[in-house]
């Protein structure tokens, strides 16, 4: 598979699961209390945590350059 291939699926495979996942972190977001205290930690832990499943990807993306 050309770098080309690979970095044009993972692009897309990319978008699909950050559309899924700010979704589902909205929906439960969304059922939390509406105070700061327990919005603020979750949120912050939501908007950074998405970054470890997408790293095996972004990786292999870039294998064999």
């Amino acid at each position: 598979m050309t770098a080309r291939t690979r970095k044009a699926i993972g692009s897309l495979g990319i978008l699909i699961f950050l559309g899924l996942y700010a979704w589902l972190a909205a929906t439960i977001g969304g059922h939390l209390p509406r105070v700061w205290w327990a919005q603020l930690p979750y949120y912050v832990i939501a908007g950074t945590a998405w970054g470890l499943p997408v790293m095996p990807l972004i990786v292999w993306m870039n294998r064999g350059r």
